[in-house]
């Protein structure tokens, strides 16, 4: 079913609730415009579920009224083919955020939402690459454009990227002004979070490789990185330039843009970072998000133990 159907199922009230709560998380809370959408697209799919699940219109009062076992047919109905225990734990936490805050409004008690479990899903490690492949994707990229200012370009970008633990859409959203690049940048990442990145001078000396090479005109407020015609440069131009080094260097399909960010963090904490600082370059909220890293480490000394050490060998 479509959103523009699931949305008309929806009744005024829950609708304008749903809006209201957004709004919120907008303005207070500094939710991404991506984040928005995902949570009015999960939400709404409840609401419309809910209305057909009940065989009404679902009001403001009906939704203080949910059970668990509404919340467990909601589940069963939403998992399937295309909707993996990973989307359906996200769904679900949108849901509660939805229903803690209109509970909070309204007055009722949002037990059998919020006591709903999440499903269980492996945890994805981050797929960084080692230092030599990270050098050798750079290398790659900068022989493959036919223009030497393109080449110039991807290879600034995907410095940055590995250099100083930018996201894509951190890099691509600089602009002229913020050329030269200073000792420092003041990035501005997912909901609003501000943080202080050092620059390397080799990733700002790619940059100003680039701007030289550069046959369009820099101007404060537009995008640092141009397309070949001038405009901003698309995240899924990067993309495309580093499937096509990948595959020349017999590289997985995990090669992308956002593995040479875990990149910067894998290799920073191989060479002793401290944790705390390396979560704060990175931008991550919570210090668990970072903590993944050492999984990744620790995975690949389990990988040399179990390849090198006499006992495992037998």
């Amino acid at each position: 079913m479509s959103s523009a159907t699931n949305t008309l199922l929806i009744s005024p009230a829950a609708r304008d609730a749903m809006q209201t709560w957004l709004d919120h998380q907008r303005a207070l809370k500094g939710a991404a415009e991506n984040t928005i959408t995902a949570y009015q697209g999960d939400v709404t799919d409840f609401l419309a579920f809910m209305t057909l699940h009940k065989g009404d219109s679902i009001g403001l009062g009906a939704l203080a009224n949910i059970t668990i076992s509404d919340m467990r047919s909601w589940m069963a109905r939403t998992r399937g083919p295309d909707v993996g225990p990973r989307s359906l734990a996200r769904k679900l936490s949108a849901v509660k955020a939805f229903y803690r805050w209109l509970a909070e409004r309204e007055g009722f008690e949002p037990t059998a939402v919020l006591s709903t479990r999440s499903p269980k899903f492996p945890k994805k490690l981050p797929r960084p690459l080692a230092v030599d492949a990270a050098k050798a994707m750079i290398d790659c990229v900068e022989l493959q454009s036919p223009r030497p200012w393109v080449a110039a370009r991807d290879v600034a970008v995907l410095t940055l990227l590995w250099g100083c633990g930018l996201r894509i859409s951190e890099a691509l959203g600089l602009k002229g002004a913020d050329a030269p690049l200073p000792d420092v940048l003041r990035i501005v990442g997912k909901g609003g979070k501000e943080r202080v990145v050092p620059v390397l001078p080799a990733a700002r000396d790619a940059v100003d490789a680039y701007l030289r090479a550069c046959p369009h005109p820099q101007e404060h407020g537009t995008a640092l990185f141009k397309a070949v015609r001038g405009g901003p440069l698309a995240a899924r131009a990067i993309a495309q330039v580093m499937a096509d080094a990948r595959m020349q260097l017999g590289l997985p399909a995990t090669a992308t843009p956002h593995a040479m960010r875990h990149s910067f963090a894998t290799h920073l904490l191989d060479a002793g970072g401290d944790l705390r600082a390396i979560q704060e370059l990175l931008g991550h909220a919570s210090l668990s998000t970072t903590q993944a890293y050492t999984a990744v480490d620790t995975a690949r000394l389990m990988d040399v133990y179990n390849r090198a050490h006499p006992k495992a060998t037998g």
